[in-house]
């Protein structure tokens, strides 16, 4: 059972959908509240802040990119997360860029849950976690992962504070950059090292994907293999490297990353989310690694 203190503050004028929402959201243990538009929204955070958002896009008065910027300005600590409609994803995309953490398509809102489980796990691994020294100019970890996710929520809350600590994002920014870490992690543990392909995702057997994961974390030569992380972080930039021991891909073979398509297709969502977060990402040649940069940002890009 979750944590009945967690409050999830839905955005969403469709009354079916709402009552979906709220459905998903009580049988999984959240207090759910509800707003007809992003207006609406916005003042009932500005009365009682809850610990996420969850906000439709279109939507009368305040609609949800406006609203996902007056939470950015005024509340980023407050993650939000996109319900993204099939033809939204330009106007998806640019929410995300201005400060969205995360999103999941209408017509596979079975995402909703674990998307919100793992944002939370980030959020509460920061919060429990002690500060760490201002005065250092330079950090630098390294991880052998094996393939068991409750460790991947502490892990990206480390570096988040890595990023945090040398100003190279906000606080809203430094959750978006976790967010893209934590898919990269996910992506090495399933993807690479259980070879579980996210095609079983787009099934019709929900439960497919995440069966043959727990499957292959008892099999050899799945259970045997490690991810390997490590951080470097300075006042300028940051570098992270996760590779992990599966058989990789072709990296060549990559439709464009940073194409919105991808918002609505559960093989992309990952990679989409990594290029939107992240300033540079390179894969190795062998597919079974992949370097994240991050710079710090101008003055006129603060601004």
């Amino acid at each position: 059972m979750v944590d009945s203190q967690i409050t999830v503050l839905v955005a969403e004028d469709s009354r079916t959908q709402s009552v979906l929402f709220r459905s998903l959201l009580d049988n999984a243990g959240y207090r759910a509240v509800m707003a007809v538009n992003g207006r609406e929204a916005l003042q009932m955070i500005r009365n009682t802040p809850p610990d996420v958002v969850i906000t439709d896009l279109n939507m009368p008065e305040m609609n949800g990119l406006e609203l996902v910027e007056a939470v950015h300005a005024e509340f980023p600590r407050i993650p939000v997360i996109l319900a993204t409609g099939f033809g939204s994803e330009e106007i998806a995309a640019e929410a995300l860029r201005k400060g969205a953490a995360s999103y999941v398509p209408k017509r596979n809102l079975k995402d909703l849950i674990p998307t919100l489980q793992r944002l939370l796990a980030v959020a509460h691994a920061d919060r429990a976690s002690a500060q760490l020294s201002a005065c250092a100019v330079r950090s630098e970890v390294q991880f052998m992962v094996p393939n068991e996710g409750s460790l991947v929520a502490p892990l990206v809350a480390q570096i988040k504070r890595m990023i945090e600590r040398f100003k190279l994002r906000d606080a809203s920014g430094a959750m978006r950059v976790a967010m893209a870490l934590d898919e990269a992690m996910q992506n090495a543990i399933l993807h690479g090292n259980l070879e579980v392909s996210s095609a079983l995702r787009e099934g019709d057997d929900a439960n497919a994907y995440y069966a043959l994961a727990t499957e292959r974390r008892q099999q050899l030569p799945f259970k045997n293999r490690q991810v390997h992380v490590s951080a470097v972080t300075s006042q300028e930039m940051a570098e992270i490297c996760i590779r992990d021991e599966g058989p990789g891909f072709d990296p060549s073979k990559i439709p464009d990353p940073t194409d919105p398509a991808y918002l609505d297709r559960p093989c992309g969502r990952g990679l989409w989310l990594i290029h939107a977060f992240i300033d540079e990402v390179r894969h190795n040649s062998t597919g079974n690694e992949i370097t994240m940069i991050l710079r710090r940002p101008s003055e006129s890009e603060v601004k």
